[in-house]
């Protein structure tokens, strides 16, 4: 895995819970315009990630929607991977001839799941319909009339469809109310804002911690103080140094003597992450976004011997907008940072705003290369995926 990056977007089902992630990849060395290049990087993305990697450590326990060409589907790679874990997305672009429609008829049959993307009503794709799951429809192509049309097409086919490209939260609910059944887009990552909005009593107490504990003045009694104030932020946080997570010698049962386990750094490491944890109600998705880009700006800060808690703090601020439904600057006006955090979240000014808007670029699909200063495409593909594995040990833990 050193020649190309591996990406993944997350696909909700309506209950805005994780149904499944597309696997993304990008390289220099092929072409994903041409069907021979296209083949040949899903070859090496099902042997060099899914099957060396394992599926699990990309995708946790859900599905992975992986685009085949046709070229694939003759060749019948599908079969090299299991077929209650994965989702055959087939290209708006194959050709689909009688031989592709055989293939597919065969993995329908041999309990593979099939989705067709940016699905258009044709004759070509049309026989098809007998053997797909789930029709991706591309929303930012359409307007809302063609959108419903295509969907009143469909609706005598047992078929589930996902909008693709969903954009904002009253595009989401739209779409819902037009009967897709699944959603992939940031919209999750955006505020919700509503002029007038003013914070929760739980979230100001929030905030107020918050602010404490990122003050850069903060010193080690204080903090306990402040830790052991919050009930709640206390038992959390000796539940969590007590999970196997940390495989202490013995048990941790005083704030003070977490807090001197832990050290400051790391004790404020895990009081933003629990408190970001109780900030909202929104949907677990947004905090493990949230992680994976924190951790992600961290280690590659490290891989430029930077400080990384410093670039912690960036990524996992920067998405308190979508936390709390404010504008970005107005969220972060609340709380104590120095200069160089605020311009890079507001700015992308520096090295925090440079590698902030990587990793964001990254999690959206959109690198503008696949290498990052000196940093190879297998270290940022490490750093990526040791960011997923992180966040899921981190969500498994304070839930």
């Amino acid at each position: 895995m050193t020649n190309f990056l591996i990406g993944r977007q997350q696909i909700f089902n309506r209950k805005l819970e994780i149904y499944a992630y597309e696997i993304l990849f990008r390289g220099h060395e092929f072409d994903l315009a041409q069907e021979s290049q296209a083949t040949q990087a899903t070859n090496q993305i099902v042997t060099d990630t899914i099957l060396e990697l394992g599926i699990n450590q990309l995708v946790e326990s859900h599905k992975a929607f992986i685009n085949f060409t046709g070229q694939n589907i003759l060749e019948k790679t599908p079969l090299s991977l299991p077929k209650e874990r994965i989702v055959i997305e087939l290209l708006e672009d194959i050709k689909v001839d009688l031989r592709i429609i055989n293939n597919i008829k065969e993995l329908k049959q041999l309990g593979y799941t099939v989705a067709l993307d940016d699905f258009v009503l044709t004759d070509e794709w049309r026989p098809l319909l007998e053997y797909a799951d789930i029709i991706k429809l591309d929303v930012l192509q359409m307007s809302e009339q063609e959108t419903l049309g295509i969907i009143k097409q469909l609706k005598h086919y047992p078929i589930k469809l996902l909008a693709e490209k969903v954009e904002s939260h009253q595009q989401y609910e739209q779409l819902l109310e037009l009967g897709c059944d699944y959603f992939q887009g940031f919209f999750l990552s955006k505020p919700n804002i509503v002029e007038g909005r003013r914070l929760g009593i739980n979230q100001t107490a929030a905030i107020r911690l918050l602010a404490a504990i990122n003050n850069p003045n903060v010193e080690f009694l204080e903090l306990t103080q402040i830790i052991s104030q919050d009930v709640t932020l206390s038992f959390k946080l000796l539940h969590y140094i007590n999970s196997a997570f940390f495989a202490i010698p013995r048990r941790i049962e005083s704030i003070r003597h977490a807090v001197s386990y832990l050290g400051l750094n790391e004790i404020k490491r895990w009081c933003n992450i629990l408190t970001f944890a109780s900030l909202s109600n929104k949907p677990k998705a947004i905090l493990q976004t949230t992680l994976i880009r924190a951790k992600m700006c961290e280690l590659l800060a490290r891989h430029l011997s930077e400080e990384p808690e410093h670039y912690f703090l960036i990524g996992i601020l920067s998405s308190l907008d979508s936390i709390l439904d404010l504008p970005i600057d107005e969220a972060l006006d609340q709380l104590p940072l120095t200069a160089d955090v605020a311009i890079a979240i507001l700015e992308n000014k520096g090295l925090g705003g440079e590698i902030l808007q990587f990793v964001l670029g990254f999690e959206q699909w959109l690198p503008q290369s696949i290498h990052f200063k000196t940093l190879t495409p297998a270290m940022i593909n490490d750093a990526y995926l040791e960011s997923i594995n992180w966040a899921n040990q981190i969500m498994n833990n304070i839930e």
